[in-house]
Order: C-alpha cells, then sequence, then structure tokens
C-alpha cells in the first residue's frame, strides 16, 4: 500500500522548518546582499525562488541526468537552448509555429523535473513550448523571531594589485547570528495529472527538502539545515480541510527562559495531533 505522502492523488499541505547560524541564508542585492528581512518586524525572510534552487541542485545530484530528472533552470544556463531540445527531438520544423507547441508542451514536463513540478513560462516566440502550472507551489520562508542582520569587516593578508602600497584589504561578510524559518508549500493532484508529476517525484521532493541543506554548504551561509517536515495528506483530491487551519497545528514557539535565540534547543515544537481531521493524515518526515 502506498504511504499516504507519497498518493500523487491526493492533495498535501506541508510545514518546512530550518535554520541557519552565523551565515546568510538569501542575500539580498537590493540591500548590499544583507540578509533578507521584514523592515517593519524585522523578521527574516527567504524566497520561495532560492527554495526551489536549492532543490533543484540535489535533484540534478541525485538523478544526474536520469530520464525525466533534467532540470530546466540550471546554472548558467540558456533555457531557450532547453526548448529547443524538444523541437529537435519531436522532429519539429516549424519553430515558429503555433500548432505544435503544446505537444512540445508535454516533452518538457516528460523530460525535466522542474518544469513538471514547479512549472515555467516556455512561450518564447521560436522553440514555443507555452506555459506550464506547476502542482507544487511554495511560499516565501519567514523566521518565528526578529533577526539582527550583521555586516561585519573582514581583512586579507594578499593584495588584488601589485602596485598597491597598503599589505592588507578590507572586505564585507554579512550574516545572521540565528534565525529559525518556516516555510508552507502546497500539492494540487489536478495539476500533477497535466504536468505528469507522479508518486515518485513526491518522493525525491521530500527527500530533497531534508537533504538538500548539505549539498549546498559556504562560508557565506553557515549553518543550514531542515529541522522539521510535516506532510498533512488528504482523503481526496480537492481536500478535507483548510490548509492554514492544517499549518496552525504546528506550533512553534522560544521557549520562556530564552531571551535572544541561538540554537534550534531554543525552541519547543510540537504537533497537535488530536485535532487533525480524521480524513487528513499527518506525516512526520523530519522529527525535530
Amino acid at each position: 500500500m502506498t504511504e499516504r505522502h507519497l498518493d500523487a492523488a491526493v492533495r498535501h499541505d506541508f510545514v518546512l522548518l530550518f535554520d541557519v547560524a552565523d551565515g546568510n541564508p538569501n542575500g539580498d542585492p537590493d540591500a548590499g546582499n544583507l540578509p533578507r528581512v521584514d523592515p517593519e518586524t524585522m523578521e527574516g525572510m527567504v524566497t520561495d525562488v532560492c527554495l526551489k534552487r536549492k532543490v533543484r541542485d540535489y535533484v540534478a545530484t541525485k538523478k544526474q541526468a536520469q530520464p525525466g530528472y533534467n532540470i530546466y533552470v540550471e546554472h548558467r544556463g540558456i533555457l531557450y537552448n532547453q526548448q529547443e531540445k524538444a523541437y529537435k527531438a519531436l522532429g519539429i520544423a516549424d519553430t515558429k509555429g503555433q500548432t505544435k507547441a503544446r505537444e512540445a508542451r508535454g516533452w518538457m514536463c516528460q523530460n525535466f523535473f522542474d518544469v513538471r513540478a514547479f512549472g515555467a513560462v516556455m512561450s518564447t516566440t521560436e522553440f514555443n513550448c507555452g506555459q506550464v502550472r506547476g502542482p507544487m507551489q511554495l511560499t516565501f520562508a519567514r523566521s518565528l523571531d526578529p533577526v539582527v542582520p550583521m555586516d561585519l569587516s573582514i581583512t586579507r593578508v594578499a593584495v588584488t594589485r601589485s602596485d598597491a602600497d597598503h599589505e592588507t584589504e578590507m572586505g564585507r561578510k554579512t550574516l545572521l547570528p540565528y534565525g529559525l524559518y518556516r516555510a508552507y508549500g502546497f500539492y494540487s493532484p489536478s495539476l500533477a495529472q497535466e504536468t505528469g508529476f507522479a508518486g515518485d517525484d513526491l518522493a525525491v521532493f521530500w527527500e530533497a527538502l531534508e537533504r538538500m541543506w548539505d549539498l549546498d554548504r559556504s562560508a557565506a551561509r553557515g549553518l543550514m539545515a531542515c529541522r522539521g517536515l510535516v506532510v498533512f495528506s488528504h482523503a481526496s483530491a480537492l481536500g478535507n480541510a483548510p490548509a492554514h487551519k492544517l499549518f496552525d497545528l504546528v506550533k512553534v514557539g522560544k521557549k520562556d527562559s530564552v531571551g535572544a535565540p541561538r540554537h534550534f534547543s531554543d525552541y519547543e515544537v510540537a504537533l497537535d495531533g488530536d485535532r487533525i481531521p480524521s480524513n487528513v493524515t499527518a506525516s512526520v518526515l523530519v522529527e525535530w
């Protein structure tokens, strides 16, 4: 029997918890690459695009370009060239016509995991592959408490040019001392039918959310880790409870004795299992 969270025929809503220590989880280019924050509350933010990038990188490494698991939005990739592959594979000569766009769209969904999962806009004039609305969507992640972005000075003992009249050079490093983030996600089986997203794709996606942090290490990001993943699986394709009410069942709060949190152990996390509807199954894939 298929585990409920791997059933591609029903709706899933999920909560993702992750944290960062002494690092920059998602720099803002409009703010000198400082960690993103809500200016009114000073809560930290990580974009859905950042999270999807990590998922893409994990799938690319895990599957090593296995059939059906290529990545459309690659590092330094050219999307035009990716769409051209569909026309060549299908033997379509008229690259500017509209009649073959739907056929090319199907080929892209079949061969590219991120198109099948997240969707894509591929309606270019040449090699038109249409538009795809993906079944898997993520929100921005937001920290549980206000964070304090830090912009630190660093020095380098080597200089850039030989004619420099100094022995060291200055640089900058931006980080957060600590932040625990919470993001939400949604899976729509009706959209999955259109893109061909299946149970095997769900399995690799859940695995990516847990393990992608270990493939994205850098000094700038500090220490990041998945701290919790709860998937609420409904008994039907339309769903059996509002997503926001299910999300409220995952309780996360700072311990009373903690002033400024600096570790995951400064928080308490609990799932209110008594209030889960009978036609919804909660799967704790990563336990806190």
